[in-house]
């Protein structure tokens, strides 16, 4: 693999410190714009961008915190994210902030476009989505979603991912199922996966302050209400994001 590298940028007020993961060879590449969830940039989703340029796909993980993180400072994260989840213009600037940053990298297809978020982040790039960015594919797992009403998806372009977990009581099986009937009735082609048994943020393992994992389900720090870990559905829902983009990425996008 190429390898990846810190890459700073200004929006909101802010000196943004994103992470590029660029694959082995020679471009150009599919590109991936990736967006972590409240909690911050971290190194799962350093991680994930690692892989997906193990799998060829030059991947640029944006970050809305300003290169900080909020582990177990729970109230800290939602004075950061709330006032921003409320905002969609605020969001798109900062999207689009870091798409032209992953389109500005040497090697980037522009025609070969997918997206990746968790949490607040998914919400940020559904906000792309609905301007219509043309993504080809577009995976978001237990994301803050918007208003379900189908005249805001009528631009949106590509195949919709939506995951979440059965016992998540942020992002729930019901608002994800309002919400696709609202992509169902603009036209959008989407699908849904919902975890058994999982929880918010299932897919971030819990780790001691030194870092190493605690073997366990359960945080030790401070969360918000109703996170906890699923290994088996944390593998599960990543199979199925490299699905998407495997079936997606090279064809022409629905509705575009």
């Amino acid at each position: 693999m190429g390898g990846g590298r810190e890459v700073t940028y200004d929006i909101d007020g802010l000196t943004m410190v994103g992470y590029m993961s660029r694959p082995a060879g020679g471009g150009p590449w599919p590109a991936v714009l990736l967006g972590h969830d409240g909690v911050g940039l971290d190194d799962y989703q350093r991680g994930r961008a690692d892989d997906l340029a193990e799998h060829g796909y030059l991947t640029f993980a944006m970050d809305y915190h300003g290169g900080r993180t909020f582990f177990g400072e729970p109230q800290a994260m939602l004075d950061r994210l709330l006032p921003l989840m409320a905002d969609p213009a605020r969001m798109l600037t900062i999207g689009q902030a870091a798409l032209d940053v992953l389109l500005a990298e040497p090697g980037a297809d522009h025609h070969q476009i997918a997206t990746l978020g968790y949490g607040g982040g998914g919400r940020i790039v559904l906000e792309l989505a609905r301007t219509g960015v043309p993504f080809k594919a577009l995976a978001v797992i237990h994301p803050g979603l918007p208003t379900p009403r189908a005249e805001d998806w009528t631009n949106a372009c590509g195949t919709f991912l939506l995951c979440t977990g059965s016992e998540d009581p942020i992002c729930t099986p019901a608002h994800i199922s309002t919400f696709s009937n609202a992509l169902q009735e603009a036209g959008v082609d989407w699908r849904a996966h919902i975890y058994g048994g999982a929880k918010h943020a299932f897919w971030a393992a819990p780790t001691r302050p030194d870092g190493t994992p605690t073997g366990g389900a359960d945080h030790l720090s401070p969360t918000v209400p109703g996170v906890g870990y699923h290994a088996a559905h944390s593998a599960r829902a990543w199979r199925a994001v490299l699905d998407l983009f495997g079936e997606r990425i090279g064809l022409p996008s629905p509705a575009c």
